[in-house]
């Protein structure tokens, strides 16, 4: 239900125009109109889940989980984990540190074999106003974040060898690292 406003294009597909940000869309439909050009079945849904509708997510082959509120995160875990449901949930901490961003993009998996981990990986506090709302350089993390989760799903469908089987991975910005933890026995 959010719309699209001018600090989203900086970290969004595609260039909106002026009259796109002058009355902005629902986030949902600007993007809803990028990707349908390459992509069929994407049906928009204009709203935001919370407990009335989260059961819509009941079924769900896989679901990418990308959220800031805690509460409606927890529901929706909880749902996808009391069945067979496999999701990603990505998220990020950045600061400003000697004037320069830091911080720790994560990629954490849930799966029927494995989901004893998520709640030590994930928090479910709302987010908190911080560098990641203001600063515009962080379109190369969100784009990290997304390709590693998307990563992660192929490994999961067999399109990538998954040697290590790991379900959290973190990427530190200024040491440049990136770990793998809580693999699958």
């Amino acid at each position: 239900a959010d719309a699209f406003c001018q600090h989203n294009a900086f970290r969004a597909p595609g260039a909106p125009s002026v009259e796109q940000l002058r009355t902005p869309p629902l986030k949902v439909n600007y993007l809803t109109e990028i990707y349908s050009r390459m992509r069929r079945n994407i049906f928009p849904h204009a709203f935001a889940l919370n407990a009335d509708n989260v059961q819509l997510l009941r079924g769900m082959d896989f679901v990418f989980i990308c959220m800031d509120d805690g509460r409606p995160k927890r529901e929706i875990v909880a749902l996808l984990e009391s069945g067979s449901t496999s999701f990603v949930d990505v998220g990020m901490g950045i600061q400003v540190g000697d004037g320069n961003l830091l911080g720790i993009v994560r990629v954490t998996t849930s799966t029927p074999q494995k989901r004893d981990h998520f709640v030590k990986c994930v928090s479910f506090n709302d987010a908190k106003d911080d560098a990641y709302s203001t600063n515009i350089q962080i379109a190369e993390l969100n784009m990290l974040n997304a390709a590693l989760a998307v990563i992660r799903w192929k490994k999961l469908c067999g399109f990538y060898h998954d040697m290590e089987h790991e379900h959290d991975c973190t990427y530190t910005i200024n040491g440049n690292q990136l770990l793998s933890d809580h693999t699958q026995s």
